[in-house]
């Protein structure tokens, strides 16, 4: 599944592209996704500009001047893939060799569920074989207590994400560490992957208790995941199964994976002899060095 770096590098390729445009067509191939598409999803959205395009967690939010904002998550498979006059031509065969959907224009192939068409020309696909992806309009003043994102925890890029923050957070926490970093009432947009890199970054034990973090491990932790986010999107994201970018390009992370999906290889810490493990947590696969991490 795409997590917060893959879904910011999808939103920064997007926003040059869509801020300011009218969608001048929309085309809904089906009634729904992981749930049904709202009511007149398509007559509420043509003729409609973005306003702006921002992120919150792992999904991508596209505000209307209608006040309201298009609310997309790309589920496990989905793509949001962009062509028109400078970029079809050479990235139509790319992205549907990665989709493994064979040739033909974008917006053609048999998981392109959604096609977006705006006044300049520019096409933007919603592309999602396995449709876990979801889409929804929602009024601005309702979207902080929508049931996507109330609850949610603060932003892990953000000010308000710290060690500090992390202090009060994980005090009362029984839970293990990683657990509690996926929690995304905890902290929003953490997935599987950016989680185990982070705790090896700060050298913490993914089976460590979370009320055992605050401290000094906390003020490890707190900078280690904004750093693993940070060095992900500017890698583009990491791309393992289905995530590409906009232009069907991969994302170039994966190749710098300290620990995940690295079992049995040596760790990368300098002066670490210890060998990359892997556990379940809670149904996901945990890889950490057992001897740097503590």
């Amino acid at each position: 599944m795409p997590e917060l770096p893959e879904v910011e590098t999808v939103r920064r390729a997007l926003e040059p592209r869509l801020v300011g445009r009218r969608f001048a067509q929309v085309d809904q191939r089906r009634p729904d996704l992981r749930f049904p598409f709202p009511d007149d999803f398509v007559a509420r959205l043509t003729g409609r500009t973005v306003e702006t395009l921002r992120r919150r967690a792992k999904y991508l939010l596209l505000t209307l001047d209608s006040d309201e904002v298009l609310v997309i998550h790309l589920g496990m498979s989905g793509r949001m893939i962009v062509a028109g006059p400078d970029t079809e031509p050479q990235n139509t065969a790319k992205f549907h060799d990665q989709a493994g959907e064979g040739d033909g224009a974008i917006g053609q192939a048999p998981h392109d569920h959604v096609v977006f068409d705006f006044d300049d020309g520019t096409r933007v696909v919603f592309n999602d074989h396995r449709r876990f992806g979801l889409m929804d309009l929602v009024g601005q003043d309702q979207l902080e207590t929508h049931k996507l994102f109330a609850g949610l925890g603060p932003e892990p890029l953000g000010n308000a994400f710290s060690h500090v923050y992390l202090n009060d957070a994980l005090r009362a926490k029984q839970t293990p560490i990683k657990a509690a970093l996926l929690d995304q009432r905890v902290v929003a947009g953490i997935g599987n992957i950016y989680a185990c890199e982070a705790l090896h970054r700060s050298a913490i034990s993914p089976k460590r208790l979370a009320r055992t973090v605050p401290g000094v491990r906390a003020a490890r932790l707190a900078p280690a995941v904004k750093s693993v986010l940070e060095d992900a999107i500017a890698a583009g994201g990491s791309s393992l199964r289905d995530y590409v970018q906009t232009d069907g390009s991969l994302g170039y992370f994966q190749h710098a994976f300290a620990v995940y999906d690295r079992e049995g290889k040596p760790c990368q810490r300098p002066g670490c002899d210890g060998v990359i493990q892997r556990i379940v947590q809670s149904g996901r696969s945990t890889f950490y060095c057992g001897k740097c991490q503590r």
